[in-house]
Protein backbone atom coordinates (compact mmCIF):
# COMPACT_ATOMS: atom_id res chain seq x y z
CA UNK A 1 0.00 0.00 0.00
CA UNK A 2 3.08 2.29 0.15
CA UNK A 3 2.47 3.83 -3.26
CA UNK A 4 -1.32 3.65 -3.23
CA UNK A 5 -3.04 7.01 -3.07
CA UNK A 6 -6.71 7.28 -2.15
CA UNK A 7 -8.55 10.56 -2.68
CA UNK A 8 -11.97 11.27 -1.20
CA UNK A 9 -14.05 13.97 -2.88
CA UNK A 10 -17.58 15.24 -2.35
CA UNK A 11 -19.74 18.09 -1.07
CA UNK A 12 -19.55 19.73 2.35
CA UNK A 13 -20.50 17.34 5.18
CA UNK A 14 -20.22 14.23 2.99
CA UNK A 15 -17.94 12.65 5.61
CA UNK A 16 -14.67 12.92 3.69
CA UNK A 17 -12.48 13.83 6.67
CA UNK A 18 -14.08 11.36 9.07
CA UNK A 19 -13.89 8.49 6.59
CA UNK A 20 -10.34 9.45 5.55
CA UNK A 21 -9.12 9.37 9.16
CA UNK A 22 -10.60 5.92 9.80
CA UNK A 23 -9.54 4.58 6.40
CA UNK A 24 -5.95 5.77 6.83
CA UNK A 25 -5.76 4.08 10.24
CA UNK A 26 -7.23 0.82 8.86
CA UNK A 27 -4.76 0.72 5.98
CA UNK A 28 -1.73 2.01 7.93
CA UNK A 29 -1.50 5.09 5.72
CA UNK A 30 -1.07 8.80 6.37
CA UNK A 31 -4.08 11.09 6.09
CA UNK A 32 -3.71 14.44 4.36
CA UNK A 33 -6.54 16.98 4.64
CA UNK A 34 -6.58 19.58 1.86
CA UNK A 35 -8.37 22.05 4.11
CA UNK A 36 -5.55 21.79 6.67
CA UNK A 37 -2.76 21.95 4.08
CA UNK A 38 -4.32 24.63 1.87
CA UNK A 39 -2.12 27.54 2.99
CA UNK A 40 1.03 25.44 2.78
CA UNK A 41 0.03 24.35 -0.72
CA UNK A 42 -0.76 27.96 -1.71
CA UNK A 43 2.77 29.01 -0.66
CA UNK A 44 4.95 30.38 -3.45
CA UNK A 45 1.88 31.34 -5.50
CA UNK A 46 0.32 34.73 -6.18
CA UNK A 47 -2.54 34.03 -3.78
CA UNK A 48 -3.35 37.20 -1.85
CA UNK A 49 -5.18 36.73 1.45
CA UNK A 50 -6.09 40.42 1.40
CA UNK A 51 -8.02 40.05 -1.86
CA UNK A 52 -9.86 37.02 -0.47
CA UNK A 53 -10.58 38.87 2.79
CA UNK A 54 -11.94 41.92 0.93
CA UNK A 55 -14.28 39.73 -1.12
CA UNK A 56 -15.41 37.96 2.04
CA UNK A 57 -16.00 41.23 3.92
CA UNK A 58 -17.99 42.55 0.94
CA UNK A 59 -20.25 39.51 1.25
CA UNK A 60 -19.11 38.19 -2.12
CA UNK A 61 -18.81 34.51 -1.14
CA UNK A 62 -18.97 33.32 -4.75
CA UNK A 63 -16.42 35.90 -5.87
CA UNK A 64 -14.02 34.78 -3.14
CA UNK A 65 -14.49 31.14 -4.12
CA UNK A 66 -13.89 31.93 -7.80
CA UNK A 67 -10.76 33.91 -6.88
CA UNK A 68 -9.44 30.81 -5.11
CA UNK A 69 -10.11 28.34 -7.96
CA UNK A 70 -6.77 28.64 -9.82
CA UNK A 71 -4.94 28.26 -6.51
CA UNK A 72 -7.02 25.21 -5.60
CA UNK A 73 -5.91 23.61 -8.86
CA UNK A 74 -2.29 24.25 -7.92
CA UNK A 75 -2.97 22.76 -4.50
CA UNK A 76 -4.46 19.63 -6.07
CA UNK A 77 -1.51 19.28 -8.43
CA UNK A 78 0.95 19.71 -5.58
CA UNK A 79 -0.68 17.37 -3.09
CA UNK A 80 -1.07 14.58 -5.65
CA UNK A 81 2.59 14.93 -6.64
CA UNK A 82 3.96 15.30 -3.10
CA UNK A 83 1.77 13.06 -0.92
CA UNK A 84 1.86 9.70 -2.66
CA UNK A 85 0.91 6.71 -0.58
CA UNK A 86 -1.73 8.34 1.59
CA UNK A 87 -5.40 9.08 2.01
CA UNK A 88 -6.21 12.61 0.87
CA UNK A 89 -9.52 14.23 1.67
CA UNK A 90 -10.30 17.18 -0.58
CA UNK A 91 -12.21 20.19 0.57
CA UNK A 92 -15.60 20.33 -1.17
CA UNK A 93 -14.48 23.00 -3.63
CA UNK A 94 -11.30 21.23 -4.69
CA UNK A 95 -13.22 18.98 -7.08
CA UNK A 96 -15.79 21.43 -8.53
CA UNK A 97 -14.80 23.76 -11.37
CA UNK A 98 -16.91 25.77 -13.83
CA UNK A 99 -13.86 26.59 -15.92
CA UNK A 100 -13.16 23.69 -18.31
CA UNK A 101 -9.42 24.43 -18.42
CA UNK A 102 -9.11 24.28 -14.63
CA UNK A 103 -11.20 21.10 -14.46
CA UNK A 104 -9.03 19.57 -17.17
CA UNK A 105 -5.89 20.30 -15.14
CA UNK A 106 -7.39 18.61 -12.08
CA UNK A 107 -8.50 15.68 -14.22
CA UNK A 108 -4.96 15.27 -15.56
CA UNK A 109 -3.48 15.51 -12.05
CA UNK A 110 -5.82 12.74 -10.85
CA UNK A 111 -5.29 10.44 -13.84
CA UNK A 112 -2.54 8.35 -12.17
CA UNK A 113 -4.52 8.03 -8.91
CA UNK A 114 -6.33 4.70 -8.93
CA UNK A 115 -8.79 5.52 -6.16
CA UNK A 116 -10.67 8.82 -6.53
CA UNK A 117 -13.80 8.15 -4.50
CA UNK A 118 -16.87 10.39 -4.43
CA UNK A 119 -18.83 10.19 -1.18
CA UNK A 120 -22.55 10.99 -1.39
CA UNK A 121 -25.44 9.96 0.83
CA UNK A 122 -27.60 8.80 -2.07
CA UNK A 123 -27.68 8.46 -5.87
CA UNK A 124 -30.63 10.90 -5.77
CA UNK A 125 -29.27 14.50 -5.87
CA UNK A 126 -32.35 15.85 -4.05
CA UNK A 127 -31.92 13.36 -1.21
CA UNK A 128 -28.15 13.96 -1.06
CA UNK A 129 -28.74 17.72 -0.88
CA UNK A 130 -31.35 17.30 1.86
CA UNK A 131 -29.12 15.04 3.99
CA UNK A 132 -25.93 17.05 3.50
CA UNK A 133 -27.55 20.43 4.11
CA UNK A 134 -29.22 19.13 7.28
CA UNK A 135 -25.74 18.14 8.53
CA UNK A 136 -24.25 21.42 7.28
CA UNK A 137 -27.01 23.48 8.91
CA UNK A 138 -26.37 21.71 12.23
CA UNK A 139 -22.61 22.28 11.91
CA UNK A 140 -23.06 25.99 11.11
CA UNK A 141 -25.44 26.48 14.05
CA UNK A 142 -23.01 24.69 16.38
CA UNK A 143 -19.77 26.29 15.17
CA UNK A 144 -20.86 29.73 13.88
CA UNK A 145 -24.14 30.29 15.66
CA UNK A 146 -26.05 31.09 12.46
CA UNK A 147 -26.83 29.59 9.08
CA UNK A 148 -25.91 31.40 5.88
CA UNK A 149 -28.37 30.28 3.20
CA UNK A 150 -25.79 31.17 0.53
CA UNK A 151 -23.54 28.44 1.90
CA UNK A 152 -26.36 25.90 1.78
CA UNK A 153 -27.01 26.88 -1.86
CA UNK A 154 -23.28 26.51 -2.55
CA UNK A 155 -23.33 22.99 -1.13
CA UNK A 156 -26.29 22.12 -3.35
CA UNK A 157 -24.18 23.39 -6.26
CA UNK A 158 -21.40 21.01 -5.14
CA UNK A 159 -23.88 18.09 -5.10
CA UNK A 160 -25.29 18.80 -8.55
CA UNK A 161 -22.20 19.97 -10.42
CA UNK A 162 -20.91 17.34 -12.89
CA UNK A 163 -17.24 17.83 -11.91
CA UNK A 164 -17.38 15.35 -9.04
CA UNK A 165 -18.93 12.65 -11.22
CA UNK A 166 -16.38 13.32 -13.92
CA UNK A 167 -13.39 13.10 -11.57
CA UNK A 168 -14.59 10.13 -9.51
CA UNK A 169 -13.45 6.64 -10.38
CA UNK A 170 -15.80 5.17 -7.79
CA UNK A 171 -18.90 6.49 -6.01
CA UNK A 172 -19.72 5.27 -2.50
CA UNK A 173 -23.17 5.97 -1.11
CA UNK A 174 -23.15 6.50 2.65
CA UNK A 175 -26.84 6.72 3.56
CA UNK A 176 -27.55 4.58 6.61
CA UNK A 177 -23.84 3.86 7.19
CA UNK A 178 -21.49 5.14 9.84
CA UNK A 179 -18.11 6.57 8.89
CA UNK A 180 -16.58 3.32 10.17
CA UNK A 181 -18.82 1.22 7.92
CA UNK A 182 -18.04 3.41 4.92
CA UNK A 183 -14.30 3.22 5.59
CA UNK A 184 -14.56 -0.56 5.97
CA UNK A 185 -16.41 -0.84 2.64
CA UNK A 186 -13.72 1.19 0.89
CA UNK A 187 -10.83 -0.65 2.58
CA UNK A 188 -12.31 -4.04 1.74
CA UNK A 189 -12.79 -3.04 -1.89
CA UNK A 190 -9.20 -1.81 -2.15
CA UNK A 191 -7.66 -4.82 -0.41
CA UNK A 192 -9.75 -7.23 -2.48
CA UNK A 193 -8.60 -5.57 -5.71
CA UNK A 194 -4.89 -5.81 -4.82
Amino acid sequence: MEETTIILIGPICAGKSSVAEILAAKLGMTQYAMDDLRWELFADTDYDKNVARQLHEAGDTLGRLEYMKPFEVLAVERIVAEKRGGVIDFGAGHSVYKDEELLGRVERALTPVEYVILLLPSPDPDESTRVLNARFREMLEREVGQVDEKLLALNEHFVRHPSNQRLAKLVVYTEGKTAEETAEEIATGILDSD
